[in-house]
């Protein structure tokens, strides 16, 4: 896939999905290929394993690969599969080299996590993540307020990979302000805070969002994609899903993830187990999910 065409193609709704567990815990392998499939049955065409929404950082390296071979071996032929890569330098490129071997057409390079973080060690620990896989389109993953634009600007230059940003700094003229000194439309941007910020990002430039949400419900994230693309119809979209992203939203998104899983088992489609540090939802926020998906498809 040429990097225009994997561009085109990321312009969409990115969806990550949820890593069911077992009872015992472990990854459900055969839940996930059928939630990814159900995904793909429901029109999207994107999908990043080992996401945040995946809950990456709570996985072992085994489960990791489990979760990348097996979004690949469901999804290769029908969707473009941005595996997620991340923590130290070295696993980072080790598993953007898997990512490649197990056929994902692109990465998506988790925020560095780290106390220390510099702009200019961000700049080199992305190229060098990007260098590992020269044939594989790259997406970091931006939540820091410190990256500038210009610093953006040099990781494409050295690294020609790079093709587009997932961008999750909540501040949309703020982003606007870094997307322009970093060329404006030399890289792909995708709204990183999933549908609550898609309509501002969008009018900034942004021509693809997150999604977490589409793993209930394919078709209410693709009726804000069209809406976007359409310029008509944004609000009705947007209303539509407001509620449920308030609620993964709250207490610093907490449950984030909870809460996906959460309308997920409602619908009995997997377990709601999530792993510590995150945490099951009570029967209050349980019901408050309900009520906020009421109406949507199943």
């Amino acid at each position: 896939m040429s990097p225009a065409d994997l561009v085109e193609r990321l312009a969409t709704a990115v969806v990550i999905p949820v890593t069911p567990f077992a009872e015992d815990d472990s990854v459900d392998t055969g839940c996930y290929a059928k939630l990814v499939t159900r995904l793909l049955d429901g029109g999207i065409t994107a999908v990043t394993p080992n996401g945040n929404t995946g809950e990456f950082y709570t996985l072992t390296p085994h489960e990791r690969q489990l979760v990348l071979e097996t979004c690949t071996g469901a999804a290769a032929e029908r969707a473009v599969v941005v595996a997620g890569v991340g923590l130290d330098v070295h696993t980072a490129e080790a598993e953007a080299r898997a990512a490649r071997d197990a056929g994902a057409h692109a990465i998506m390079i988790h925020q560095p996590v780290h106390p220390y973080l510099s702009p200019a060690g961000w700049v080199d620990y992305n190229t060098a993540v990007a260098a590992a896989v020269p044939e594989l389109g790259v997406l970091p993953y931006l939540k820091s307020r410190a990256i500038t634009g210009r610093h953006i600007a040099e990781l494409a230059d050295r690294a020609p990979n790079v093709i587009g940003l997932k961008y999750s700094v909540d501040d949309p003229v703020h982003f606007a302000a870094v997307r322009a000194d970093a060329g404006g439309d030399r890289l792909l941007w995708i709204a990183g805070l999933a549908e609550p910020y898609a309509p501002a990002y969008w009018q900034a430039g942004a021509r693809g969002f997150t999604s977490g949400l589409a793993n209930v419900a394919p078709g209410v994230a693709l009726d804000l994609l069209a809406a976007l693309r359409a310029g008509s119809g944004v609000q009705e979209a947007w209303l539509r899903l407001r509620r449920f992203e308030e609620l993964r939203a709250r207490a610093g998104a907490a449950d984030n993830v909870a809460v996906v899983k959460e309308a997920l088992h409602q619908r009995g489609l997997c377990r709601r187990d999530v792993r510590p540090p995150g945490h099951v939802l009570g029967p209050d926020a349980a019901a408050e999910v309900a009520a906020a998906t009421a109406g949507w498809p199943s």
